[in-house]
């Protein structure tokens, strides 16, 4: 008898489909029935190394509905389980018109969820404090359906391959000698898994991701700390002898967990690689070339994506698996990239959001920190202190935007021109939501007045979900906001020759350095982003979401 070991997890929603990811137990035929409708969708599953996997598209379904659905597998009901407390799981159509809310956020470790775990790293070095999704979910029970996020994105480090439970790692130990490398760290597929499942196995995490439209995109974490950071790193890392086997997996294990399911059903049918995979009996091999092509690709096959929600479009960047990294060419995104992110950002729309793991805009002087460090490391003050350069990058995580300054500048051309209406009637507002940096805010962009930009433009960074800082750690990022770590940035890139930015910012809200979610509500061309902390007492197992700010934006 089939069982189900992940899932469902809803994942690509639009007007009149969906799509539902599940993990099986074994190969078995898998159906999404809704009840009190006559409408059931089955899927076709594929295998890699040994474990099963099954997207099903749901179809004909009417726009701003809601379908209670459940999930049957060789015509036995698997999900919901027996004498669930959960609300019914269902998929709510988009209405192509109307509210829409997108919740989003980054950085989870998975952890258990009481003390010493629910304690704060000051108070105990196992402490991350209560999981932001965890409390969510729970309070979402109490909402009307009708006031839950229509999209739930996660933007990186879904699973950590450097800092799992003890559950986890005694796993790794009881698989191969962690006295070698890469020690208790991830070293392979099945390793993968089980994290996927630690993560996302939980009931009340598993049964939100069955009922809230779920998009994801990668980040470090997800791979290795620091990933893809500099060509040094990757020169180094190709070195180690288990490395190769590591970042191979870790492309395939978030093909299957993560990326796919972000597509939209015209876009599976349009995936070679997709076919590929259901049509081989084990997709092990498949993936494993398709990973080694994506490790050395240049210009290659994008991992990001497009959502269009009640006239607004949501465009997903990966901004780290394609990275150019030799010194004096450094861009975030490669060429193919750059040229799939225009094409998507052209039409008319009410709001346009840009949703990428790494922040775009850091506060100014930690901003201005990581301009330096690229133009030293590319030599600007001499190869003695580009050495100097590569070991604080990789120590202080010198790996967003702005140590990207091509990539930045680029983007910022791009934000000016959707922005004044070079390519159609402006949208409301242009929003980038980000996070990686563990801690909160929200800041507002200015561009110089011949620019003449109308849309609203700003940067929502939400992170983490559970992983907050230790206390040393907020004091730096305290000191990069002030007005003398913005005149000590300044004064560090005027003597590496890098040029001020065409824009100006300023945080508006933050930055807050919880374990938080945060929710943006659109309607119609108007704009509202909240921010909700994570409170209570973790000795008494007693939480919930607290509203750190909620502002209008447009």
């Amino acid at each position: 008898m089939a069982e189900l070991v992940l899932g469902p997890i809803l994942r690509y929603v639009g007007e009149t489909e969906a799509v539902v990811w599940v993990e099986t137990d074994r190969r078995t035929e898998v159906e999404v029935r809704c009840r009190d409708a006559d409408l059931a969708a089955a899927g076709q599953g594929f295998c890699v190394e040994g474990h099963h996997y099954a997207l099903v598209v749901v179809d004909g379904l009417e726009p701003g509905s809601t379908y209670e659905y459940e999930i049957w597998l060789d015509d036995e009901r698997r999900w919901p389980p027996p004498a669930s407390p959960f609300p019914p799981s269902a998929i709510r159509t988009l209405a192509g018109h109307g509210p829409v809310r997108i919740s989003f956020g980054s950085c989870r470790v998975a952890l258990p969820h009481h003390p010493p775990y629910t304690l704060a790293k000051d108070e105990d070095p196992r402490g991350r404090e209560f999981d932001a999704l965890y409390t969510l979910a729970h309070e979402l029970w109490g909402r009307p359906r009708e006031s839950w996020p229509d999209v739930l994105l996660l933007l990186g480090d879904q699973v950590y391959v450097d800092e799992g439970s003890p559950q986890a790692r005694e796993l790794i130990r009881s698989r191969r000698d962690t006295t070698q490398p890469p020690g208790e760290e991830v070293a392979d597929f099945e390793e993968y898994t089980a994290l996927y499942r630690e993560s996302w196995g939980v009931p009340v995490i598993r049964w939100l991701y069955s009922t809230v439209s779920c998009s994801m995109v990668i980040d470090d974490h997800d791979v290795h700390d620091d990933w893809n950071i500099s060509a040094a790193w990757v020169e180094e890392m190709r070195r180690q002898p288990w490395w190769a086997k590591r970042e191979a997996a870790a492309l395939a294990s978030y093909w299957v967990y993560q990326f796919i399911g972000n597509l939209s059903p015209g876009a599976l049918a349009e995936s070679e690689l997709y076919a590929e995979v259901r049509e081989s009996e084990d997709a092990r091999e498949v993936l494993g070339r398709f990973a080694e092509r994506d490790r050395e690709r240049a210009d290659g096959e994008p991992w990001s994506f497009c959502r269009d929600l009640n006239g607004s479009r949501l465009i997903v960047i990966d901004a780290r698996s394609g990275r150019v990294l030799e010194e004096g060419r450094r861009q975030i995104l490669d060429e193919a990239e750059w040229e799939w992110l225009e094409r998507h950002l052209a039409g008319e729309w009410d709001h346009l959001l840009i949703a990428s793991s790494d922040p775009f805009l850091l506060g100014p002087g930690l901003h201005q920190i990581e301009a330096w460090g690229e133009a030293v490391g590319e030599g600007a003050w001499g190869p003695r202190m580009a050495n100097l350069a590569e070991r604080l990058r990789r120590t202080l995580d010198f790996d967003h935007w702005p140590a990207f300054r091509r990539s930045f500048d680029r983007l910022v051309r791009a934000l000016s021109e959707h922005g004044s209406g070079a390519h159609g009637h402006p949208p409301a507002s242009i929003g980038i939501l980000s996070g990686d940096v563990h801690h909160a805010y929200l800041a507002e962009v200015a561009f110089r007045r011949d620019a003449r930009v109308e849309a609203v433009v700003w940067q929502g960074v939400c992170s983490p979900f559970r992983n907050a800082l230790e206390r040393h750690e907020r004091l730096v990022i305290r000191f990069g906001n002030t007005r003398l770590g913005e005149a000590i940035g300044r004064l560090l890139t005027h003597t590496a020759g890098v040029s001020e930015p065409e824009i100006r910012w300023r945080m508006v809200e933050g930055p807050f350095y919880d374990n938080q979610v945060a929710t943006l509500s659109l309607d119609g061309r108007q704009a509202t982003l909240k921010l909700e902390r994570t409170t209570g007492d973790p000795k008494l197992d007693k939480r919930q979401l607290t509203t750190s700010f909620e502002r209008r934006i447009a």
